[in-house]
């Protein structure tokens, strides 16, 4: 027997619950920090910026986790929803952090948390001295993940058909994505003054060789995965993995652009961490309803956002933008797609039955 479907304030159950219990404990820490009345609203202030930029910034995350989750087994799918979020909140908003300290100031991972807690100003500093190279590496493996979608012969539905059909084009071309990515990532190096020139390159190159290796191994061991159990099913430990480094290469902005709100790293933690609920639970929504087969674009305006993402980490190893700018980039083009969806399927139903028309 089929269950019933379930209704869109379902889905908001564990983010609110996850919503109340990070107001609660970003007051707690306010007045366990200050010991006092401003101190604990400014907690509470900066807890809900810092959600919201994090659901602000990761509209396009969901949706490609929804793109990939559809083509993975139920147990694998599964293992992403519970294993992953884990990984995503506690992984990239506390340990990640900690390891850049760890790694530019050369101490170990528990002086790096003493230094996140007793002198966040010191510990804020050497985040952002490694800005430069996060972005660069992030710009280049989430430039590859959009041009990877548009570059493919294989491709059947385009939105913006004179780009897109030329993209798509492309595909024949051997390696013309990278040889793109390489193109741009020369480019801004020539803007760069001398001695960063060097980091940012190496930073760059590591994301080409991290997205190659990943892409590969994925598909290498979904391939392996099917042949085993003679189903010829995509998506167990290979898109596991991508979809971690994927969401890895997501959070470095907002991570980043946390400190510039708060060097609290408790405080970013609750923040990013009720965010990134809501991510999981906007995730499992576009699974479960069919959104991306219903709305036909919302995939393509995922991978624009993602494609302006990774141009705006570029620009940001030459001056600052600032966060707000990012998310309005990615809000914008995924609602633009979705209304774009709309009026297609406005035109191609059928207006006996309100259904859309494939033929």
């Amino acid at each position: 027997m089929n269950s019933a479907p379930r209704s869109v304030a379902s889905y908001l159950k564990w983010p609110l619950i996850t919503t109340a219990v990070g107001i609660f404990l970003s007051g707690w820490l306010g007045w366990a920090t200050t010991g006092t009345v401003g101190g604990t609203m400014s907690f509470l202030m900066v807890g809900i910026v810092l959600a919201s930029l994090e659901i602000a910034l990761s509209f396009d995350n969901a949706i490609v986790n929804a793109n990939k989750l559809i083509e993975m087994t139920p147990v694998w799918r599964q293992r992403f929803l519970t294993w992953g979020i884990l990984i995503a909140v506690f992984g990239m908003r506390i340990v990640f952090p900690l390891a850049i300290v760890a790694i530019f100031a050369w101490i170990n991972p528990f002086e790096a948390m003493r230094l996140a807690l007793a002198d966040p100003d010191e510990y804020s500093h050497i985040i952002e001295s490694a800005h430069g190279s996060i972005a660069a590496f992030g710009g280049t493996f989430l430039m590859m993940v959009a041009l990877k979608f548009f570059v493919d012969e294989d491709k059947s539905i385009d939105w913006i058909v004179g780009l897109e059909s030329r993209l798509r084009k492309c595909g024949s071309v051997r390696g013309f994505e990278i040889a793109l990515v390489l193109g741009i990532m020369l480019t801004i190096c020539w803007f760069l003054p001398g001695p960063f020139q060097s980091t940012f390159l190496f930073s760059a190159i590591m994301g080409l060789l991290v997205f190659t290796l990943v892409d590969g191994l994925g598909t290498f061991l979904d391939y392996k995965a099917g042949q085993m159990a003679q189903l010829g099913a995509k998506g167990g430990l290979g898109a596991f993995l991508y979809l971690e480094v994927l969401d890895a290469s997501f959070s470095f902005d907002g991570v980043i652009g946390a400190f510039a709100l708060t060097t609290n790293i408790l405080l970013i933690a609750i923040g990013l961490g009720v965010g990134a609920m809501y991510v999981r639970s906007m995730t499992i929504m576009l699974v479960e309803k069919g959104t991306l087969r219903e709305f036909r674009y919302l995939e393509h305006g995922a991978f624009y956002s993602i494609f302006a993402l990774s141009l705006v980490m570029f620009l940001q190893s030459l001056t600052h933008v600032p966060e707000i700018l990012t998310g309005c980039l990615g809000v914008a083009f995924i609602g633009y797609a979705f209304f774009a969806s709309i009026r297609h399927n406005q035109r191609h139903s059928d207006p006996e039955t309100g259904t859309e028309s494939h033929g």
